[in-house]
């Protein structure tokens, strides 16, 4: 016991002050630890126990996509943790009207304890996080989702219990929600089915790192084009939108690419009789995901939908 408290103080000491861009740049033991302390958060909640651990602490918020759980989950965490939320839509910022990032990220870092950034262009954020000199969050960038997949892993855990060994499919299009996930998969250990049609592959070089972590943890990815391949015995099966933000042109070319990979009766029945079904939401009903399912008994995306808020306040407690 007290080598596991002595390594959960180690990690905390180093996650602190850390950026949190991708899982790439995490251990499977410091994702391992970030999800404890969420499940402990989480519970400790339920209770009535909320330490204010971020007392005085103030969080700046920027957005230049829309949100909804990213959004709430965060300004919810920061309150429940003692601190401040503070929302800023990049329009109304100066460098809406042309400030350089780098001088962005100095400026925020002399009022600022930390800068979460839902962004369109994932380089953008990794030049203001060069910049400043406090924690930054990825909310949500073109390329990577890891606060989701965080939330993702730890309603698996809940449900599930040990994710080693698990098969998690992965139904759709090879985004950024994808990318965060298969990543977090793989540090966990699981066994990942991409399945996705083609021309809309996961990016091969975040597929071949996944690989390697997951061999490290004793999993595996693969990826493949056909929907009943990448579902059939799989403990948990998640999608996502066919069309993203800022794709909206390519929706009716999109409708024809991904009809056979909509998660419904049909293919679902492929998957394991007890497999959890996720969706970082919003969904578009009867489009990736038929109503049936994603109301059926085997749903769990509000649950999955308020590990959001958890799984936050747990980033947010160990890096700020």
């Amino acid at each position: 016991m007290m080598h596991v408290t002595e390594t959960a103080k180690d990690m905390e000491v180093g996650l602190k002050g850390r950026d949190l861009l991708t899982l790439l740049d995490y251990t499977s033991e410091e994702l391992t630890y970030l999800l404890n302390k969420a499940d402990a958060m989480k519970k400790d909640m339920k209770k009535g126990i909320m330490p204010q651990v971020l007392a005085g602490k103030t969080l700046g918020m920027i957005f230049e996509k829309h949100s909804t759980r990213t959004r709430i989950s965060f300004e919810v965490g920061m309150i429940q943790l003692g601190g401040h939320a503070m929302f800023m839509n990049a329009r109304d910022m100066q460098i809406g009207r042309g400030e350089s990032v780098s001088d962005t990220g100095k400026v925020l870092s002399e009022y600022l304890d930390g800068v979460m950034i839902r962004a369109n262009s994932h380089e953008m954020v990794k030049e203001l996080a060069e910049h400043t000199s406090v924690p930054v969050i990825n909310g949500l960038t073109d390329i990577f989702h890891p606060c989701q997949a965080l939330a993702d892993l730890l309603t698996v855990m809940e449900v599930k219990g040990s994710m080693k060994g698990l098969k998690l499919a992965y139904i759709g299009d090879g985004n950024n929600v994808a990318h965060s996930l298969v990543i977090a998969a793989a540090h966990m250990g699981m066994h990942v089915a991409v399945g996705t049609p083609a021309g809309f592959e996961y990016n091969p070089n975040l597929l071949l790192k996944a690989q390697v972590i997951a061999a490290s943890n004793g999993g595996s990815v693969m990826e493949t084009t056909n929907p009943v391949e990448a579902v059939t015995g799989a403990d948990v099966v998640y999608t996502d939108v066919w069309t993203s933000m800022g794709q909206e042109e390519e929706s009716a070319a999109r409708l024809i690419a991904f009809k056979d990979f909509q998660i419904n009766d049909q293919l679902i029945a492929n998957a394991k009789k007890d497999y959890m079904f996720l969706h970082c939401l919003p969904a578009h009903r009867e489009e990736e995901v038929a109503t049936s399912v994603i109301d059926g008994p085997n749903s769990y995306v509000f649950q999955q939908a308020g590990n959001r808020l958890h799984a936050q306040k747990a980033v947010l407690a160990a890096l700020l």
